[in-house]
């Protein structure tokens, strides 16, 4: 299979980002043919967003207990139960996107319940909620929708994540985080969405929202003693964030820094290259990320 205009990644980054080491990976090629990677002309392997969203859950069904071949029988039945009936999550996206479109509250707080009461909330967020709020984004850059669509579905998310965290158990002990949008980032779903999947695993966050300077970010780390650094980017960040900008916040914080969001997966080597950790995009891989490097045997302080 030979290269498309899809957006591609070595399987150096596709290791990083879920956490699976390059040998697992081909070895789910060549024994279970379960991920089959594009290909150059030189034979190298590539892999797309949908790949990486199967290593996931793979990983996340390996974690759970099964077997590998326990997981090959169930994506392989899952493939051949939903082929005929088209893509689960597509119905639904586009359902949201119409009442989105008609800004009809009562019909997407009913598709909303809807999916909960049938789906787990990571998949509900991972599947269906943040790609149809990239999906209207591309609309508004496109011309296809407006711009107040978008605001009117982040307002409509931002409120039902506002009360998750209103009735969210208080913690009192377990590692901080200080969480920010990058320069230029106005887009805060993900990161909110971060921070209760973070205090699910235990950990507290102080959250400082869109468009946060980099340079403030030490002496807030220092004031509310936080352990690690979150930064999310989902949007194209500036030349300045990924070379200095980053690069001094490492060395001020001196605590760890994570970035994640789609900019962690076009721009791994760089975020790497300046002393920080790319997360990727999958929030509960991420959480789980950053508690294996917090954890007490891999402090330095």
């Amino acid at each position: 299979m030979y290269m498309t205009d899809t957006e591609l990644f070595p399987i150096r980054t596709v290791a990083s980002i879920t956490g699976m080491n390059p040998g697992t990976l081909r070895a789910w090629e060549r024994r279970y043919g379960l991920i089959k990677p594009l290909r150059t002309e030189t034979g190298r392997r590539m892999y797309t967003r949908e790949h990486i969203d199967l290593v996931h859950r793979m990983h996340a069904m390996l974690e759970s207990g099964m077997g590998i071949g326990q997981v090959s029988q169930s994506l392989q039945g899952s493939v051949h139960r939903e082929t005929p009936t088209g893509d689960t999550w597509m119905v639904w996206r586009k359902r949201m996107s119409s009442a989105v479109s008609r800004f009809d509250e009562p019909a997407l707080e009913r598709l909303y319940d809807d999916a909960l009461a049938t789906h787990p909330l990571d998949r509900v967020t991972s599947r269906l909620l943040l790609p149809l709020l990239a999906e209207l984004g591309d609309r508004w850059e496109s011309a296809e929708g407006s711009v107040a669509e978008e605001h009117f579905f982040a307002t409509f998310l931002r409120n039902k994540i506002g009360a998750r965290f209103h009735h969210r158990a208080v913690l009192t002990g377990g590692p901080m985080l200080l969480g920010a949008c990058a320069p230029g980032e106005h887009h805060e779903i993900g990161l909110l969405l971060f921070a209760l999947a973070a205090h699910d695993a235990g950990m507290r966050s102080v959250l400082l929202g869109a468009n946060t300077p980099l340079a403030d970010l030490p002496v807030v780390c220092r004031r509310a003693e936080c352990d690690a650094v979150v930064i999310s980017s989902s949007m194209e960040p500036s030349p300045e964030f990924l070379a200095e900008g980053l690069r001094s916040l490492v060395r001020r914080a001196r605590r760890p820094v994570f970035v994640g969001g789609d900019a962690s997966v076009r721009h791994r080597d760089a975020i790497v290259s300046a002393g920080a950790i790319a997360l990727g995009t999958d929030i509960p891989l991420g959480v789980r990320r950053i508690a294996g490097e917090l954890s007490p045997h891999k402090q330095t302080n």
